[in-house]
């Protein structure tokens, strides 16, 4: 049925290859809109029921980054982007993750790939940690429906991607977590594992949740991963 059809908005300013994405996605069930530049795909966002955005970095005038930030400052908080970029390196990944972007794709890609992203990305999500609304450790809290984080009485906020992490690292609670298995979970896919994406979300997550407390609740098990417990 129409109704359950997702819409995938691509903003991508080389034809050929929103050509190609648009159509593979339509061939895979998909209804799929073209922007060439942001301020068209921005209206096109407005204008449609849209349940993804395939984003490239690197766009005439408004840069990707620009847009997915300004996508999150819209209210379209939980709306899956997937960021496609020349530019693997780590330090290029975390600038799109910080940006609002929920994944990264390195050009040149298989669609294949990108296909197993949108999926992971829209599909939908009756599963056990809905269920799991409310979770602690020590006086650490974390509200998933109302996506708001408290420690000690005091709120602290989060990116979606910094969210994601603390929510799986709590559904774990006690247990050493890979950074594969992170990889795995928290961004649905692999990335390239010769990035520290993950090394550098702890960091950042770290610096919230446990710097200003005496009580540290991530811990490294070197060799190993990372747990949280107090």
């Amino acid at each position: 049925m129409q109704s359950s059809t997702k819409q995938i908005l691509i903003i991508e300013d080389e034809a050929n290859v929103a050509s190609f994405i648009r159509q593979g996605l339509k061939e895979s069930g998909y209804n799929a809109f073209v922007a060439f530049d942001g301020p068209t795909g921005l209206e096109l966002l407005k204008q449609k029921n849209i349940d993804l955005v395939v984003l490239d970095v690197i766009l005439p005038g408004m840069s990707g980054l620009e847009i997915a930030s300004t996508i999150r400052a819209m209210g379209y908080t939980s709306l899956p982007i997937i960021m496609l970029t020349a530019l693997g390196a780590t330090d290029n990944i975390v600038k799109g993750l910080d940006a609002g972007a929920d994944d990264y794709l390195v050009k040149p890609f298989k669609f294949k790939e990108l296909l197993a992203r949108i999926r992971a990305r829209t599909r939908n999500k009756n599963s056990k940690e809905t269920n799991l609304n409310l979770l602690s450790v020590s006086d650490l809290e974390l509200d998933y429906d109302a996506k708001q984080v408290i420690r000690a009485g005091k709120e602290i906020k989060l990116t979606a991607t910094e969210f994601r992490l603390l929510h799986y690292l709590l559904l774990n609670k006690g247990k050493v977590l890979s950074r594969i298995s992170i990889l795995e979970n928290v961004w649905d896919i692999n990335f390239n594992m010769g990035t520290n994406v993950v090394d550098v979300y702890v960091n950042y997550l770290r610096n919230k949740i446990d710097k200003e407390f005496d009580t540290k609740l991530i811990h490294t098990v070197v060799g190993m991963g990372y747990v949280i417990k107090t």
